[in-house]
């Protein structure tokens, strides 16, 4: 079968073997997949590694074989691949064991994925091939962060510093279904422009004076993937006793930090990444109730994984990026 692969020193679309299904196993046959940063950087993670890796860790494609053992699937069924493999109960962090698809087990871009049936939902139906490609990772990443964490609730202003990913996409509009305010950044006019027409209150420029610009707004939460760049910043326009929720580091992983500051304003700090699989399924609900679709800025067929890397590395995208498979 045809798959993107990280071998060695490079990534290649090239031809593997189909993979076998075991006992409590699903064979789905992908019809996308969705690309993330996470899938950029697992080639820099794995060095010269000289085995084969299919990378990727968003999918949904139809159930070609059920494995013994398994009854809530059927040959036929469409479904989406949870990304969090081994973690069930909502809880404050993963449990041991917890991995992603994609590294160290075989991810999303390939003609076909083998996986054990607890790690599949049923497609939602409102949802296009490719919205429902690119939900399950950024869509899950942004509830866990917004809700588990964040305790958004209706009337609250949260800050989003960029507004082209497409965690933020989200972000903006599970914000809006509750009735909170957003505000984003963003250096391009355009994207900030598009943020306003998916909902969002408030698009600033990255480069201004937020202090001063956002002077006259209470920001209860600040929703922050930056990292480094934006870490100080943000943390300067929020409330005092505001909650401050950090899933990524797109710039430096370091951040340095008046800490006098910091426990005198009475600020909450909140790490999160991705979430678990009662919370995967209530984004599901929650998406389904609001009827809210995953902004889709391109597809690339499979064999241009490639571009589809080069493209999301240089920040052009407006959402998210999928593959068609």
């Amino acid at each position: 079968m045809k798959a993107f692969v990280h071998k060695g020193q490079a990534v290649s679309y090239t031809d593997i073997d189909e993979p076998e299904v075991a006992r409590g196993e699903v064979k789905v046959a992908l019809k996308y997949a969705g690309v993330n940063h996470r899938d950029l950087n697992i080639p820099k993670r794995r060095g010269d590694n000289p085995n084969p890796l299919v990378l990727g860790s968003d999918g949904v494609g139809i159930v070609e074989q059920v494995g013994e053992g398994v009854s809530n699937y059927s040959v036929g069924d469409e479904v989406i691949i949870n990304p969090g493999i081994g973690w069930k109960e909502k809880s404050d962090a993963p449990p041991e064991g917890f991995e992603i698809v994609g590294m160290p087990g075989h991810g999303t871009f390939a003609e076909k994925i083998v996986i054990v049936a607890d790690w599949l939902e049923k497609k939602p139906a409102f949802l296009t091939g490719e919205e429902a490609g690119v939900l399950a990772l950024s869509g899950l990443t942004g509830y866990r962060a917004l809700f588990t964490k964040g305790q958004l609730k209706q009337g609250d202003t949260v800050f989003i510093p960029g507004a082209g990913s497409g965690v933020t996409t989200f972000l903006i509009q599970f914000a809006k279904a509750v009735g909170a305010r957003v505000i984003v950044t963003s250096r391009s006019q355009k994207k900030k422009d598009k943020a306003i027409a998916l909902g969002a209150d408030r698009a600033i420029d990255t480069n201004s004076d937020w202090y001063d610009v956002l002077a006259n707004e209470t920001i209860n939460i600040v929703i922050d993937s930056v990292g480094e760049a934006t870490f100080n910043r943000s943390l300067q326009v929020l409330m005092r006793g505001g909650r401050m929720v950090t899933f990524g580091a797109t710039t430096d992983d370091h951040v340095t930090i008046d800490i006098r500051s910091f426990f005198y304003g009475q600020y909450q700090l909140l790490g999160s990444t991705m979430g678990s699989r009662e919370e995967l399924r209530e984004m599901l609900a929650f998406i389904e109730k609001h009827q809210l679709h995953p902004v889709v800025d391109q597809v690339f067929p499979l064999k241009n994984t490639d571009t589809a890397f080069l493209y999301l590395e240089e920040a052009k995208q407006f959402g998210k990026v999928a593959l068609k498979i």
